[in-house]
């Protein structure tokens, strides 16, 4: 676990404006740079792999793209991840978890052979 305080996490994710390295985490489903440093940093693999697993079921025909919203209630957190314009597609509560950020927003496109996983400022 890193001892980077929630805001200089930020700061340090608002840094990855692109990539130049794709990270597999599951068959269908790989993340860029910064993706990559939020799951070494944070210690937050569960997160990608959830976002993956979730998305095996998503009709990328009629999904190409897809939003992951993640945002801290109490010890837990709520995870959805939509549509792009707003329509929920799967929400899931999270009991516990030790996250650092309150919230965190993931985008992730179908690219033809597999979801590619980016920040916001990869987008």
């Amino acid at each position: 676990m890193s001892t980077l305080t929630a805001t200089q996490l930020q700061q340090q994710l608002a840094q990855f404006t692109g990539t130049e390295n794709y990270y597999q985490i599951l068959p269908l489903f790989v993340v860029t740079d910064g993706v990559k440093y939020l799951m070494d940093t944070a210690d937050c693999y569960w997160l990608t792999q959830l976002y993956g697993l979730h998305l095996i079921g998503i009709d990328f025909n009629d999904n190409a793209s897809t939003v992951l919203k993640l945002k801290r209630t109490g010890q837990g957190a709520e995870v959805s991840i939509e549509d792009g314009n707003g329509g929920v597609l799967v929400e899931q509560k999270i009991d516990y978890t030790d996250f650092i950020l309150d919230s965190i927003t993931l985008y992730a496109s179908w690219g033809g052979e597999h979801w590619l996983c980016m920040l916001p400022s990869e987008y």
